[in-house]
Parts: structure tokens; C-alpha cells; sequence
């Protein structure tokens, strides 16, 4: 059974990553950053850390305000670095753990809190700068990680009163979790700062002092906070520090302080913190009680024949495969996939049996396999088929014998234009 051992809090600041990038560890105006992460990483490596939790906000890299989630889990088993405007930074991906992540997307669907789910992006210095300070001299850090992206950066957003019932959720996902793993759950964020208008700059150590020390000790006085009273205290930016408070929110009651730092060189009062769990072993029986309210609302769905739930394991084994026939709603790529397919192909790396599916238009042994009907139907719209056509496909039909079983013999697409003309006067 996955265990919590405790909670890391640490600034994700760019500063974190650019020093480590040009070697400033001797360096003693940047010192005392490494100082703050060898302290955190000695944690991990002496508790024998499996995962990290890593909870994070984007900075408008992979997540954009035409689609802009509360709260977006990863789903994936690999996570590179962004490229935030001059080029990616060298580090090696993250390892996602694709067992952890996808019992806790349940666990938190189960629990009535609406995520997203993301994968096949990269991600940004929210994660890697301090993530990258796990490593040592001889190499990176090798567990694996959980990512939460927590949109702050557009509001309204979530308050923090949310940010730790979130939490709550997050420790009975992850002790529910069959397997033996030590996870430990690292917000990252703050402290104190902005870095717009012409509040840029601003700083409140004393706010930060103040904000670390209720975290250890009256966590529900900063439950009651609103995002005003942290931007006033913190800056609009330092406001970000709720998402400490899903961390906080997935310990127990008593934890013990290990380690606390700050140091405000510049924009960022960069910070590092570790709190060790100190809370009982879970109750077996509520575990199991647990697992099965977060099987609840599927279950019996696996008895059905002919019948292919679009599970987050599914979507992440098949997540090439989709994404090529979902970018089949762009014009370009459409008219490539109708007069170069193998080219196209060859771009998006689809191995020999997925362009055999493709090309043979193996409907129900895509679906079988984990592809989306619904990218598919785009695919059956560029080549002109209708979708009864792919319907009597799947049941091993004719047309004309899937169309005997409707009450209106009709066919229709998702094609617009020429294309649904073709269709309708076929």
C-alpha cells in the first residue's frame, strides 16, 4: 500500500533552474539556494522517496487561456521540458507513474472534484526548477512523478479553502493505492512576489515567516484566507502559495518540521520546507470501502459486450495514434494524410501497425485497441465515408444490413461542404 511520508514546499521560481544551469553553486549571491534544495533532496534520498507529487501552475507554456483548467492532472509516463521562448532547458524528462496517477484521477472524479487530465505536454519551469534540484552529480533524481497543474494565473480561481479539501481527496487516493510506493507530496510555488504592473518587485518577508509557520501549525487560518488577503500580503503572484495548501491538506494533523529556508536575493523570496508525516497508518477496512466507492460509478461496465470504456489507460497507451487522426481537423495536415501518407507517418512515428490499422480501415480493431470513435470519425469525413458505414463496420455488417435495422435508412457525417455533399448524394 502506497504510503505518504511527508510534505516538501519549495519556490519554483526560473531563477532555481537558470542557476543550476550555469553553475552557480559556489557562486555566494546564489548559494544559498543550493544550500535550501540539498537539504530537501537529502530528505528525499534518505527516506527512499518512489514518487513525487508535484503540484504546479504552468505559466501560460502548455496550458493557454483558450482552454483554462482549475485543475489538470497527468496522465503520462514521460514529461520533457518546455521550450518558454529560448529554447528548451537540458534536462532529461521526468518519468511519470502511470498506475498512481490514474487511481488518483478516479479517486478525485469519485470525490466530486471536475479535473482535466493532460497528457503529451511538456512542462515548464514550475515543475522543473525544482524538480531538476533532486539531482545530483550523478545524474537525476530517479523516481517518478504525479503532476498537478493548478491554474492560478487567470481568475477566478479556486480559493484555498479548496486548495486543502483537495488535499484531503489526495491522501485517501494515494493510501488506497494497492502498491508499495513512499510518495511524497511537493507544492511548489511562492513565496512572496509580482511580477507585473508597477507592483513588480514586491516582497513581504514577514508575510512569509508568518504564512510558513501557520502551515505547520494552524493551517486552517490560511484556509480562510481570500486570494485578496494573499495578494495583499504576498503580491498577486505570491498568491500562487495556496496550492501549498493541497500539500498541507494530504498530511495528517501533526507533522514534524525538518527543515525551513528563505532567501529573497532578487523578485522571489525563494523558499524550501520539508514536513514529515507523523500521522497513523490508514484503517484497512476504510481503505478497501474507499477503493470501492472509487470504482463505483463503472462498475459492471466491463461485463458489457462489444462495449470498449475509454479508460485513462487506454488514452495513454493509444495517445500517438489519436493525436494523428485528431489533427485531422487541420487542413494542412488532412490534405498530407490523403496525398502523403507515409510521409505524414513517418513524422509522427506511427509504428507498422498502426498505419496498417489506418490504412485498411480496420474500424473495430482501432476501437479494440484503444482508439476514439470520435477520431475516427474525422478519419471516415476526410475519405469520404459516412458514419453508418463505419457503424455496420463495427458489427461486422453490410451497410445496407445495418441500415435494414434503422427506422430512417440514412446517412450523415461530421464532413462540411463538398465533402457532405459527396456523402449525402452517394
Amino acid at each position: 500500500m502506497a504510503r505518504i511520508i511527508g510534505g516538501i514546499g519549495a519556490s519554483h521560481s526560473p531563477t532555481i533552474g537558470f542557476a543550476l544551469d550555469t553553475h552557480k553553486q559556489k557562486d555566494p549571491a546564489w548559494k544559498p539556494i543550493f544550500d535550501g534544495f540539498d537539504a530537501v533532496r537529502d530528505w528525499v534520498k534518505r527516506k527512499d522517496i518512489d514518487v513525487l507529487f508535484m503540484i504546479y501552475n504552468d505559466h501560460i507554456t502548455s496550458f493557454f487561456f483558450d482552454h483554462y483548467s482549475a485543475f489538470a492532472l497527468g496522465i503520462d509516463d514521460r514529461y520533457v521540458a518546455a521550450d518558454e521562448g529560448g529554447g528548451p532547458r537540458d534536462v532529461p524528462p521526468a518519468k511519470g507513474h502511470l498506475g498512481l496517477s490514474q487511481h488518483i484521477a478516479m479517486a478525485m472524479v469519485a470525490d466530486e472534484f471536475d479535473m482535466s487530465f493532460f497528457q503529451g505536454k511538456p512542462v515548464d519551469h514550475g515543475l522543473l526548477s525544482p524538480l531538476s534540484m533532486m539531482g545530483d552529480a550523478s545524474g537525476p533524481w530517479p523516481g517518478s512523478v504525479v503532476p498537478l497543474q493548478v491554474g492560478v494565473l487567470q481568475l477566478p480561481i479556486p480559493n484555498a479553502k479548496r486548495m486543502w479539501k483537495l488535499g484531503r481527496t489526495l491522501r485517501k487516493a494515494i493510501e488506497s493505492y494497492p502498491e508499495d510506493l513512499n510518495v511524497a507530496i511537493f507544492a511548489t510555488g511562492g513565496l512572496s512576489h509580482q511580477v507585473h504592473g508597477e507592483r513588480a518587485g514586491f516582497l513581504n518577508e514577514d508575510w512569509d515567516r508568518e504564512f510558513l509557520d501557520l502551515l505547520e501549525k494552524d493551517p486552517a487560518k490560511l484556509t480562510a484566507m481570500r486570494i485578496a488577503d494573499y495578494a495583499i500580503k504576498g503580491g498577486m503572484e505570491g498568491a500562487e502559495v495556496i496550492m501549498w495548501l493541497i500539500m498541507r491538506g494530504a498530511l495528517s494533523d501533526q507533522v514534524r518540521l525538518v527543515h525551513k529556508q528563505t532567501y529573497a536575493p532578487s523578485v522571489t523570496n525563494i523558499a524550501t520546507l520539508v514536513f514529515e508525516d507523523l500521522g497513523d497508518a490508514p484503517d484497512a477496512q476504510e481503505i478497501a470501502a474507499y477503493r470501492a466507492h472509487i470504482g463505483h460509478e463503472l462498475q459492471g461496465t466491463e461485463t458489457l459486450a462489444g462495449t470498449y470504456p475509454f479508460t485513462h489507460g487506454r488514452s495513454q497507451g493509444n495517445f500517438r495514434i489519436n493525436d494523428f487522426l485528431h489533427r485531422l481537423v487541420i487542413p494542412a495536415h488532412r490534405e498530407r494524410f490523403v496525398e502523403e501518407f507515409d510521409a505524414l507517418a513517418d513524422q509522427y512515428e506511427l509504428t507498422a501497425e498502426e498505419r496498417e490499422l489506418i490504412r485498411n480501415r480496420r474500424w473495430i480493431e482501432m476501437i479494440r485497441r484503444g482508439v476514439s470513435f470520435f477520431v475516427l470519425e474525422k478519419m471516415a469525413a476526410v475519405i469520404g465515408v459516412s458514419n453508418p458505414e463505419v457503424y455496420a463496420a463495427f458489427r461486422g455488417e453490410t451497410l445496407e444490413a445495418f441500415l435494414k435495422t434503422r427506422k430512417v435508412p440514412m446517412r450523415y457525417s461530421v464532413a462540411g461542404g463538398a465533402k457532405a455533399d459527396a456523402i449525402d448524394a452517394h
